[in-house]
């Protein structure tokens, strides 16, 4: 018999957390497969993941038998141990979403050369995008070396790069400056570096003290200001791409640049002290949340999802190698490990320049 360990949080308190050891069956029924989770990449953007998981569905992705309990998604490879599915193959090694566990149980369909998915029941009605496992040897960026930088950064960057394609798709709303908060954040880093890669608007930092250098270290971003410093920026047309979630950050930023600011946009929730409430409103453009799965939708009705995929790809491998000169991975090894790994992170206690990754199994 084969032993499943899982991290879990509470859906309420997600410091709280718990590891769950389960049995996993010797023989699987018709379409099942079984993955083994090598490792998975832990960044601030699994703890919005826990912020929003009601809101667009990141809970239901790897249900439990307590609701008050709650599995964080998290990107990472693994392989296929065991499949009772004609189109996949034991040995095949694939990327996707995971839970924070050792291995993963699904029922496997939609299966083409590059993809199959988990069309499981608790499946329905969330974006197809989340349930795809992409085969490894049809990657043409793949490189066996890169799996935990990829892990890290692949998915981050998707969403990056498109929310940037969102503001080309409207003309940018003719602004002239990208506002980006958290901006020492992985995913704020791929914005910039999109933003900058097209060169239509200038890309603007918005971070802690702490973090200013780092930030202006990157090269990314043409101009970095800390929060303090908000009502002393230039007050030039602007959109704004939220990654922080924070009320008081959003009152000031909105408060200095009036109807300056042509679009808002929520895209993380990295700040832990004081959030964003429901309902809340603030001047000028209310945020509207950005959900990369409908971009993706768009761009593959209008280009071909083969076509997106590579433009995405190629763009990808130039931000990987700009990513050489600053990320640092450090490994977390083990259930203790990993409990550890997602309270740092949870407490904003990572290094910008580390990037965590994590596996259930003590090395």
């Amino acid at each position: 018999m084969t032993s499943q360990l899982t991290l879990e949080t509470r859906r309420d308190a997600f410091d709280m957390l718990r590891v769950v050891e389960t049995t996993l069956p010797d023989a699987l029924e018709a379409g099942q497969v079984l993955l083994e989770v090598d490792r998975f990449a832990l960044t601030a953007n699994n703890i919005s993941y826990c912020h929003v998981g009601d809101l667009l569905g990141y809970w239901r992705f790897f249900p439990t038998d307590d609701e008050a309990w709650g599995r964080v998604p998290a990107m990472g490879y693994a392989t296929v141990v065991k499949s009772e599915h004609a189109d996949v193959k034991t040995g095949e090694r694939v990327w996707g979403f995971f839970p924070m566990s050792t291995h993963l149980l699904i029922n496997a369909g939609l299966c083409n050369e590059y993809n199959f998915c988990d069309v499981s029941g608790h499946r329905e009605g969330l974006a197809p995008i989340y349930a795809q496992f992409q085969r490894a040897s049809k990657n043409p960026v793949y490189e066996t070396s890169r799996e935990e930088q990829d892990s890290l950064l692949r998915g981050l960057y998707l969403t990056s790069w498109l929310c940037e394609d969102a503001l080309f798709d409207n003309d940018f709303y003719a602004a002239k400056d990208c506002l980006i908060t958290s901006a020492s954040s992985k995913t704020s880093i791929a914005l910039a570096h999109a933003v900058q890669a097209r060169g239509a608007l200038r890309s603007v930092g918005l971070t802690s003290s702490r973090n200013k250098a780092f930030c202006e270290e990157l090269g990314c971003y043409d101009t970095v200001f800390t929060y303090d410093e908000i009502g002393d920026m230039p007050k030039l047309s602007a959109v704004s791409v939220d990654m922080a979630g924070d009320r008081t950050v959003n009152m000031a930023l909105h408060s200095h640049y009036g109807d300056e600011l042509r679009y808002a946009c929520l895209v993380g929730a990295t700040h832990q002290d004081g959030p964003m409430g429901a309902g809340e409103t603030l001047p000028g453009p209310q945020p509207e949340l950005f959900f990369a799965p409908a971009q993706a939708a768009k761009r593959s009705k209008e280009w071909g999802a083969s076509e997106m995929e590579k433009r995405i790809a190629t763009s990808f491998v130039n931000f990987r190698r700009f990513a050489d000169d600053w990320l640092k991975i450090r490994h977390f090894d083990g259930d203790t490990a990993a409990q550890e790994a997602f309270l740092k992170v949870l407490r904003g206690e990572a290094s910008p320049a580390e990037g965590y990754t994590v596996s259930m199994r003590a090395g």
